[in-house]
């Protein structure tokens, strides 16, 4: 199905399926890309992602690999929704005459969709992070001692036995207002602006190449590869930016870990005691998780999912 013959609706819908599936099938790769980008030198309990989802297993069970999935389960439909409709939304208002957009004009497009998908990232990500990294806070915690790990928070308290996202929501917003939910905005719009502007026109470009089906889109597989290579590269080259964005959203700290006032801040403390290295961690664990998560998108759109609901809702298939 040609991507111009999408509604927007249905391209919502497309988004937000694709967003489901995607995480289901990565989230676990995503929790070790948030827990070995958290961990500090000097207290390291993982070494690799094999390693944290294995020690995740044996201390927490199958399910402590998806702490935070409900966030983002409930959140990502809209994200996702918002993400890939905004770039359809900006290439159609730069396009001229349905001419070919030029790659500025794409990195333009990709621009506009990263800056509005921060709207659901920012709160999704802040609360799914501390619920991710209550396991590794708590393995330090009995590796340590139990004065090992605690609240940095100012003028709220998290405790370590994983509190629910809406237990987190509520401290936020009693202590800090709706901006608590907001840490790490900044960081966001740092990692999310760059990233679309890599993303969408790179997917664009490869999705031209080989051959094509009789209305002109690309065969699905085609766009499947698209997703995965362009969501990859993408993935990698933000990497430093999304260390910088975990460590301030993490709201509680192990022993002897560092605090982050800002984002100059982290760099500089990053760098200081880590080296420059430490910018990354869990950068194969981000292109794991981002590869198929795009590359499942394409698919989604290719076989007209969204289409298909919409005419189930409006009673056109019996």
């Amino acid at each position: 199905m040609a991507d111009n013959q999408i509604s927007l609706p249905a391209k919502l819908i497309n988004g937000g399926i694709a967003g489901l599936i995607g995480v289901t099938c990565v989230f676990p790769i995503d929790l070790a890309k948030t827990r070995l980008q958290n961990q500090q030198n000097g207290s390291r309990i993982y070494t690799n992602m094999s390693d944290c989802l294995m020690k995740t297993v044996r201390s927490e069970g199958f399910t402590g690999m998806y702490r935070g999935a409900a966030v983002n389960l409930t959140l990502v439909t809209p994200e996702k929704a918002i993400k890939l409709a905004a770039n359809d939304f900006f290439r159609q208002q730069l396009s001229k005459d349905g001419q070919k957009l030029t790659l500025v004009r794409e990195m333009l497009a990709g621009c506009g969709a990263g800056t509005c998908q921060v709207i659901i990232t920012t709160p999704m990500e802040m609360l799914k992070i501390q619920l991710q990294d209550a396991g590794r806070l708590e393995a330090q915690r009995k590796l340590i001692g139990p004065d090992a790990v605690r609240g940095r928070a100012k003028d709220c308290t998290f405790h370590l036995k994983s509190p629910s996202a809406l237990q987190l929501s509520r401290n936020l917003l009693k202590h800090k207002g709706i901006a608590g939910l907001y840490t790490g905005l900044g960081a966001t719009l740092l990692r999310d602006v760059p990233f679309s502007i890599i993303y969408f026109p790179l997917f664009a470009n490869l999705n031209s190449l080989g051959r094509r089906n009789a209305d002109g889109s690309a065969p699905f597989y085609i766009s499947f590869l698209s997703g995965c290579l362009a969501g990859c590269a993408a993935a990698v080259a933000v990497n430093p930016v999304d260390v910088i964005k975990t460590r301030l959203q993490s709201l509680t700290r192990g022993h002897h870990e560092d605090t982050y006032s800002g984002v100059r801040d982290c760099i500089s403390k990053i760098l200081r005691h880590e080296g420059p290295s430490a910018f990354l961690k869990g950068s194969y664990c981000r292109a794991l998780v981002i590869a198929p998560l795009f590359g499942i998108a394409q698919v989604v759109y290719f076989l007209g999912v969204g289409e298909f609901v919409l005419s189930l809702l409006r009673g056109q298939i019996n």
